[in-house]
């Protein structure tokens, strides 16, 4: 159950190539939806309506079930008691469905007053409607993740990385085809029905791993198993964690929908955007690690522990930290390629507003992915409950510092002393994060006894160092365009080319100062890539 170092990097690369594949698809969304919809009132109310759905399957089927479920079964596995685990597995996935499809039945009665009350009274009675009607259809979706994001915890537990990494792609090629085929006939709900038919393809690409593990299903709820016990008593704290980090979303939406038109659609732009180095590698590294994790605690393996949680953040602290920077330095003229129909340069300045302080929490969002299932694989979902809670706090106050918006308590009119508009949101969720990963950290430390501090330390002096001798060269290469005429407002392809060319400039001066200065883990990264290449050719 404990793969070598080898397999797990390898295992890493394909997740991340798989990210990057589904990555890229959702650019291709992005430019057909920035196209048609631009930041204006259709697109804020999809963002919106998709809220409650993306709760729901997030607290019941997504993270909080994941990370409850996966060491209970990965140990039934351990142990070797295979029939006993697929019996678990039934109970999960039936008692999930079952409790899904109840709460989104609520959810689809109540949806007017959620919309109207909870997560945009900002929006007018035509906007609030439509939001209800794409909430509706989305709900849809939620059911069948509900299924399907079981399946991919299962596979993960038995070391198969490969279907449950195809699954977000196919998610995006059907959203892909719902935009480029019922945008036209449905307008916005267009997006929603591709949506579904994304959420059906995300579940029929595992089916043919599931058979061939041999999975077993039986129409048993297991109510009184102890297995189920412990899976729901580990998952409520981590339910209320992830309901709190939802909350933030809530909260953030209703601000933002006091900022004016648009302000809701930049801050999700800024946050999709920031999502993409994210999602390639701090969940593709947390997605790997995890069931590594959550074998050495069932070994009680300590020092297990501590190696596996060591080397995923160096190896996260070394691919974000240039991410962060290209962001925060390409990210203007890289959203300007968007730049077309109903996205203006207006729009594209909207989002970047968001981005840049989005980027700054690219790092501790991306080690919070580790950090966190670190405590899920010890079994505790409570501390990092209790800490979400204190940066859900931090993160709620700091987004009314910093925002700039009104709010009416006790008939009295109060604003923040800052008017960062959509990016004191973005500035206010990336500090919140920050707060939430270091105190996690912190505990970790005291309670393994040690967390490799100094390795970390030093991966993250010389990754900054690398970041920052990289940023200067773009800036430079930049400027020195500039002043040769060569613009970006030559046209669209040479405002690629030049973007291209910068970020691949960029990351070579990275890797090149990198290695010179000893940043350990690009070579040993390089190395096992190569010799896992070697070995199976």
């Amino acid at each position: 159950m404990i793969p070598s170092l080898r397999k797990t990097i390898g295992s890493t690369v394909l997740v991340m190539v798989a990210f990057v594949v589904a990555k890229a698809i959702s650019l291709a969304q992005v430019v057909i939806i920035a196209d048609v919809f631009g930041v204006g009132a259709e697109w804020d109310a999809y963002v919106t309506a998709n809220r409650v759905p993306e709760l729901i399957f997030t607290l019941i089927a997504g993270g909080a079930l994941a990370t409850a479920f996966l060491p209970v079964f990965t140990g039934y596995l351990v142990r070797g008691d295979r029939d006993e685990a697929w019996r678990v597995a039934s109970a999960v996935v039936n008692t999930v469905f079952l409790v899904t499809l109840a709460i989104s039945a609520v959810s689809f009665a109540l949806a007017p007053w959620v919309v109207a009350n909870i997560v945009a009274p900002g929006f007018g009675p035509e906007q609030q409607a439509q939001t209800v009607s794409l909430m509706r259809i989305l709900l849809l979706s939620t059911l069948i993740f509900s299924v399907s994001g079981i399946m991919m915890s299962i596979l993960h537990a038995h070391q198969h990385f490969l279907s449950p990494s195809l699954a977000p792609i196919m998610f995006d090629v059907g959203l892909l085809l719902g935009i480029i085929v019922l945008i036209r006939p449905f307008g916005v709900e267009g997006v929603a029905y591709g949506a579904v038919l994304g959420a059906a393809l995300h579940f029929l690409v595992q089916l043919p791993a599931m058979i061939h593990f041999k999975a077993r299903w039986v129409p048993f709820l297991g109510w009184r198993h102890p297995a189920l016990h412990q899976v729901v008593r580990l998952m409520l704290p981590r339910v209320a964690g992830l309901g709190v980090v939802s909350l933030n979303f809530v909260i953030a939406n209703n601000f933002a929908s006091r900022l004016g038109e648009g302000a809701v659609s930049a801050f999700d732009w800024g946050w999709r955007l920031m999502q993409i180095p994210e999602t390639v590698i701090g969940t593709a590294i947390g997605m790997v690690v995890f069931p590594t994790l959550s074998a050495f605690s069932e070994m009680r393996d300590v020092d297990g522990k501590r190696g596996a949680m060591s080397g995923a953040l160096r190896a996260i602290l070394t691919l974000t930290m240039p991410s962060a920077v290209l962001l925060i330095v390409l990210g203007r003229p890289m959203i300007g390629l968007l730049e077309r129909g109903a996205f203006d340069a207006e729009a594209s300045a909207f989002v970047y507003s968001t981005l840049q302080f989005f980027a700054l929490g690219l790092i501790v969002h991306s080690a919070l992915e580790v950090v966190a299932r670190a405590f899920y694989a010890d079994k505790d979902t409570v501390t990092p409950l209790i800490v979400a809670f204190v940066a859900m706090s931090a993160n709620a106050i700091l987004s009314f510092l910093l925002s700039g918006v009104e709010l009416e308590i006790g008939g009295a009119t109060l604003r923040g002393p800052l008017s960062l508009g959509a990016g004191g949101l973005a500035l206010a969720n990336s500090v919140g994060v920050a707060i939430e990963t270091g105190a996690l950290l912190a505990i970790l430390r005291r309670r393994w006894h040690g967390v490799d501090m100094p390795g970390l330390l030093r991966a993250i002096s010389r990754a900054a160092i690398a970041s920052a001798v990289m940023a200067l060269a773009i800036l430079a290469m930049g400027l020195a365009a500039d002043r040769l005429g060569l613009t970006a407002d030559l046209g669209l392809v040479y405002a690629v080319v030049r973007l291209g060319i910068l970020g691949i400039v960029g990351l070579a001066v990275y890797l090149s100062v990198g290695v010179a200065i000893g940043l350990d883990e690009i070579k040993s990264f390089a190395g096992a890539v190569l010799s896992r290449r070697a070995a199976e050719s």
